[in-house]
């Protein structure tokens, strides 16, 4: 299975971290080894200073697909989870400096929370007006809907299968909402689809 990330999907997150408004989705990928299931603890690697939360919408594709056109985008996933992005901000700001690839700062072990639960799309009713957040410490930092992003669902399905193959199972992280920020040993991390509780793990 492949984890295929949209990068700068929230315009007012692009501004946050002076990024330029894509004019077309931005993805990269992580490695299946990246995920952090069922709410264990993530332990803060020894390479970074600075990890940065980014909770996201994960679509879950239920399909074989090749060239989706958008029309038909909403065939391919059934439910809809969370996550986070975490990000080695400090490592990232390095590679972008230098020009390089910055897989190493967004691919590490553990980097991809993922929900134990997804839900039916058909309970969420309309996928583009989907309320999420994130509490750390008991105090929302992150609170987005997929009302704000910039290229929506279908439309980032129809996107990323111009380039690859979309599997069954695959997950896409849709974005991240404006507020991310550093997180610390200690720390606790809950995320809410409405409010459903989807994740609640600890910062060790």
């Amino acid at each position: 299975m492949k984890i295929i990330c949209i990068g700068r999907n929230y315009s007012e997150h692009a501004k946050e971290l002076k990024n330029e408004v894509p004019t077309e989705p931005v993805y990269f990928m992580k490695p299946d080894s990246a995920l952090l299931l069922r709410n264990r603890p993530f332990y803060i690697p020894d390479f970074s200073n600075e990890i940065h939360h980014e909770v996201e919408l994960v679509v879950k594709i239920g399909r074989l697909g090749k060239n989706i056109q958008e029309k038909f985008a909403h065939r391919y996933y059934d439910e809809i989870g969370l996550g986070v992005d975490f990000t080695a901000r400090d490592i990232q700001r390095e590679c972008k400096a230098k020009g390089l690839p910055w897989e190493k700062a967004k691919g590490f072990d553990s980097s991809a929370v993922l929900s134990n639960e997804f839900i039916p799309k058909s309970e969420l009713g309309d996928v583009n007006d989907i309320a999420f957040s994130m509490k750390k410490n008991g105090e929302v930092v992150q609170d987005g809907n997929s009302s704000d992003m910039l290229f929506n669902i279908d439309k980032i399905i129809a996107y990323v299968s111009q380039f690859m193959t979309l599997k069954m199972g695959d997950l896409i992280y849709t974005g991240t909402p404006s507020g991310v920020g550093p997180v610390a040993i200690g720390d606790r991390l809950e995320g809410f689809i409405g409010d459903k509780q989807m994740f609640d793990f600890q910062i060790k």
